[in-house]
């Protein structure tokens, strides 16, 4: 009997390994024993939930042997942060066949985010094991974020990935030849049917359900930008016509972020409720059935349109994708898919209609990911010069920098000084008179 531990580290990574597993991506239940093995990486995991005491969790349970935490495991250590020295990873792999009773039982391990803890520190561990990938958002279409050493990336097998976008293929780990293998979209919506099923939320149909992000603890933007953002999103859905409205807060935001949401619902005089209990979007889409969901980058408004159908609105990416940095930040990609797919909250002819997940974003994905990791995907180089030459001087500054577009040598960079025109410049001839 092979032993395979699923890690993760959301309700939505656990439910998208569900899925696999119900679509026997992972082989017949008789021949394997499945562990859960769930991580809280936020950055006070003591006053979180962990996923296996979420509510809907229960309807997750029934597809795992075992639930194990890898938090309690490593205590007092933080998940996000610690590794074990070289020469311990021997020790910590025979502790913990210790502990989990795998004895010398074959070990595959199947995790998300390979390139950071503590996946990474999990596929250390178990060094001799195999490994599947898999990416439960829209990161799955982005290049990844750092080099993985070789005999690492020569044991993962393939990408176990959701198809969010039809026709698009992640370009996550292709550099190492890694294939990509979708999870059946009809076992995953079942899941998250079950999920919706089984968690205890309220009665509540909204017609209009707001997603925050919690964008600020990104350092993406400040907190009172990150408030705007939220009150933007209910003024946008009320000019709508929406008066029934759902906030659903980031699990890792604070209790009094939504203050000033409340306040604002107070004088719109419309109705608010704020879901504080940490379930997924998702159970609101199979419950309530919104008439519109309204985020900024979430994979949730993609999932919206891609499963269910229901009508997404975008808000802030304009500021985002000039504020997002460094320029591979491994955000960027679903940024600018919603961006690209997704219309504006304020786009009263588009917003509150279905979104069109057919458009053609294939070239623009190419192209900002060979930006992103040019190293890493130097075979995109002719369709990232093809599409930047075929795209206007006004429409590159909203996806692409010039700076990073001059050091690659690509179109739209900045021209080059012309030798005598830099001779004649007053600051360059007044230093060459110093350095004389």
């Amino acid at each position: 009997m092979t032993t395979q531990i699923f890690c993760a580290a959301t309700q939505y990574a656990a439910a998208t390994v569900a899925g696999a597993l119900r679509a026997g991506m992972f082989g017949p239940r008789a021949d394997h024993r499945r562990i859960l093995l769930v991580s809280d990486t936020s950055a006070i995991p003591e006053l979180g939930v962990p996923l296996d005491r979420m509510s809907g969790f229960e309807a997750l349970r029934p597809d795992f042997d075992e639930v194990r935490s890898w938090n309690e495991t490593i205590w007092p250590h933080h998940p996000a942060g610690w590794s074990p020295r070289p020469q311990d990873i021997p020790l910590w792999e025979k502790a913990l066949r210790l502990a989990w009773d795998l004895d010398d039982q074959r070990v595959e391990i199947i995790c998300e985010s390979i390139q950071a803890n503590p996946s990474r520190v999990i596929a250390a561990i178990f060094a001799d094991s195999p490994l599947h990938v898999y990416a439960d958002g829209l990161m799955s279409y982005g290049p990844t974020r750092n080099r993985i050493p070789l005999p690492m990336s020569s044991r993962i097998l393939r990408l176990v990935h959701l198809d969010l976008i039809p026709g698009l293929k992640p370009l996550l780990l292709s550099e190492y030849g890694i294939e990509s293998v979708p999870v059946p979209s009809e076992h995953f919506r079942s899941v998250l049917g079950e999920v919706g099923a089984a968690a205890a939320i309220g009665r509540e149909r909204p017609t209009a359900l707001l997603l925050g992000q919690y964008l600020s603890a990104l350092d993406l933007i400040s907190r009172a930008e990150e408030d705007a953002l939220h009150m933007s999103m209910l003024r946008g859905a009320v000019a709508l016509g929406h008066r029934e409205v759902t906030f659903k807060p980031h699990p890792s935001a604070t209790g009094d972020s939504t203050l000033p949401l409340e306040d604002l619902a107070a004088e719109l005089d419309i109705t608010l409720n704020v879901l504080r209990d940490p379930v997924l979007a998702e159970t609101l889409y199979e419950r309530a059935r919104p008439e519109l969901v309204v985020g900024c980058f979430s994979t949730a408004m993609i999932t919206a349109a891609a499963f269910y159908g229901i009508p997404a609105a975008r808000v802030g990416t304009d500021m985002l994708l000039q504020r997002i940095t460094p320029y591979e930040n491994s955000n960027r990609i679903p940024l600018t898919l919603v961006d690209a797919l997704v219309p504006e909250l304020s786009d009263t002819l588009r917003a509150g209609h279905p979104v069109d997940l057919a458009t053609d974003v294939d070239a623009l994905v190419r192209t900002v990911g060979y930006c992103m990791q040019p190293t890493a995907h130097p075979e995109l180089r002719g369709t990232a010069h093809a599409y930047l030459a075929d795209v206007t001087d006004d429409e590159r500054p909203r996806y692409f920098k010039r700076r990073r577009l001059t050091s690659l040598g690509l179109p739209g960079a900045t021209p080059p000084l012309r030798a005598a025109a830099l001779r004649r410049h007053p600051v360059v001839r007044k230093v060459a008179r110093r350095l004389r």
